[in-house]
Parts: structure tokens; C-alpha cells; sequence
């Protein structure tokens, strides 16, 4: 009976409701299932903090494909302004995805793959074991987590509506950044660098003559732009906090041979494209 003393008769029912209810699920699994399956993956933010990231690279290292990115934006403006002036503020996804992939200037002659695979090949030679831990998170990361955790950081100072419709429009911005790149990849057919050069990624074990993974443009540019261009009109004053992010997930593609510059250069257009169609169709 002493042992019983210091229980509070509120926590000692829960205790045997909880306990009722684990015998329930036990004798009857088809009933506890659907808890089960209501178990949410983690999201961005809890990916992130569960792997936090490391030193990324310097903004000398990081420079020049990051001016090369922000170069295509009034490109992508003088384009996307065509398609507004055609078909106004309307939502059409299938269309000007259509239309955003013929934007998508024709791959590069081979020569200046083959240039570009060299300056790939020369930079592989100065990787370190902190510039490849980097580039293995911005590669992990740099797809979606990154930029919708900025977005949560940006709506904890708005209304949940308005946040909530926001996270939606960035999701299809991706979506959207995601497929019509590789439908284009897979149009074009031009091999990522370490296809071409095996050496440079033998962890992924390219058996010889294989002509995939197919890399122009650049997924991650893709959907880095998309967000960029996005978020910028969001919170204007954390645009340079973004582009920085962006080059950097750029720099991990050339860091680790994933992809050259034209794949890069070529997916940040695409990307800014649907950036600015996102941000017409939703009223920006």
C-alpha cells in the first residue's frame, strides 16, 4: 500500500487506459493498424536537425557558378513574359510545362562537353574529405529539405492560412521543377560527368557503356531556381541568404561530378521559369 502513496489517481487511470489499450491492439491488430499507418515521415525540419549541416564550402569556391545561375534569371524573365502575354495569369500546368521545356536551350556540341568534363575532372582532383562531406549533404539536402525549411522559417511570421496555401504553391513549384527536367534529361540523353568518366564516382559502379544517368539539365537546379525565384518574392530581404544557398548546392554538383556547368546553367533557367510562373498564377 505504500508504493500506491505517491500516485495521483489521474495518471494511474491513464496508465491503465493506455495499458487497456496496447491489450486491445495486441488481441485485435486489424483495429490498430490505422494508427499504424497514420505515423508521419519526418519532415524537412526534423531531417535537417537530425543531420545538421557541415562546414559547406567558401564563397570564393562558390562564385563563379553562382554569378553563371544568377545570370539566367532576366533571361527567364524576357520568357516567361511572352507566355503571360499570351496566356495571362491562368493555370495551366501541363501547358507551360510543355511550353517551359521547349525554353530549355538544345544541349551543348560535344566539344564543349567534353571542355567542361575536363574542368569537372580538374576540380575532383582538389577534393578534400570536408569538401566531399559538403557536397554529400547539399546533394541529400539541397533537392527540397533546404528550401522548404526556409519557407517554415518565413511562415512563423505570417497567418497559418497564408502559410499553409504558401507551402502549397512551393511543393508544386518543385514538383513541377522535378518532372519537366527530367523529361528533358531524358529527350536530350547527355551523360552526367562521372558516366563519361567513371573515375570520378567509382562508387557508383557504371558498368562500361552505359549512357545514364542522363544529366542536362540539372535537377537540383531546377528546383534550387524555382525556389529562389520564389522565395525572393516572399521575403525580398533574405533573397542574397537564398542565392548563396543555391550556389552552393550548385558548386556540391560540380564538386562531386554530377553534372557541368551547361547542365547547371541550363536547369536554373528552366528552374526561374516556373519560379515566375508559380508566383503569377498565385497573385505575386
Amino acid at each position: 500500500m505504500n508504493a500506491l502513496r505517491g500516485i495521483k489517481w489521474p495518471y494511474a487511470l491513464i496508465a491503465l487506459v493506455a495499458v487497456a489499450a496496447a491489450a486491445f491492439g495486441l488481441l485485435h491488430p486489424a483495429a490498430a493498424a490505422p494508427a499504424a499507418a497514420k505515423k508521419k515521415k519526418p519532415g524537412a525540419t526534423a531531417r535537417i536537425k537530425q543531420n545538421p549541416p557541415p562546414k559547406l564550402f567558401t564563397d570564393a569556391e562558390i562564385a563563379k557558378i553562382g554569378k553563371a545561375a544568377a545570370d539566367q534569371h532576366k533571361k527567364a524573365d524576357a520568357l516567361f513574359a511572352k507566355w503571360k502575354a499570351e496566356h495571362g495569369t491562368a493555370r495551366d500546368d501541363k501547358a507551360f510545362a510543355a511550353w517551359a521545356a521547349q525554353q530549355v536551350p538544345a544541349a551543348p556540341p560535344a566539344k564543349q562537353r567534353t571542355a567542361e568534363l575536363h574542368d569537372v575532372q580538374a576540380l575532383a582532383k582538389t577534393r578534400t574529405a570536408a569538401g566531399e562531406k559538403a557536397a554529400t549533404w547539399l546533394e541529400a539536402h539541397g533537392k527540397k529539405d533546404i528550401w522548404k525549411l526556409y519557407l517554415h522559417d518565413q511562415r512563423e511570421l505570417i497567418p497559418a492560412a497564408q502559410g499553409k496555401v504558401e507551402k502549397a504553391q512551393l511543393k508544386a513549384a518543385l514538383k513541377m521543377a522535378k518532372n519537366v527536367s527530367d523529361q528533358v534529361a531524358a529527350k536530350d540523353k547527355q551523360p552526367a560527368p562521372f558516366v563519361m568518366d567513371p573515375t570520378l564516382r567509382p562508387e557508383k559502379h557504371i558498368k562500361p557503356g552505359a549512357k545514364g544517368p542522363y544529366s542536362y539539365p540539372s535537377r537540383h537546379a531546377a528546383r534550387s531556381a524555382a525556389a529562389v525565384t520564389f522565395l525572393s518574392a516572399l521575403s525580398p530581404h533574405r533573397a542574397a541568404d537564398y542565392e548563396w544557398m543555391r550556389a552552393e548546392v550548385l558548386y556540391s554538383r560540380l564538386y562531386m561530378a554530377g553534372h557541368v556547368d551547361s547542365d547547371l546553367t541550363a536547369g536554373t533557367l528552366l528552374g526561374d521559369l516556373i519560379g515566375d510562373y508559380e508566383l503569377a498564377i498565385s497573385g505575386y
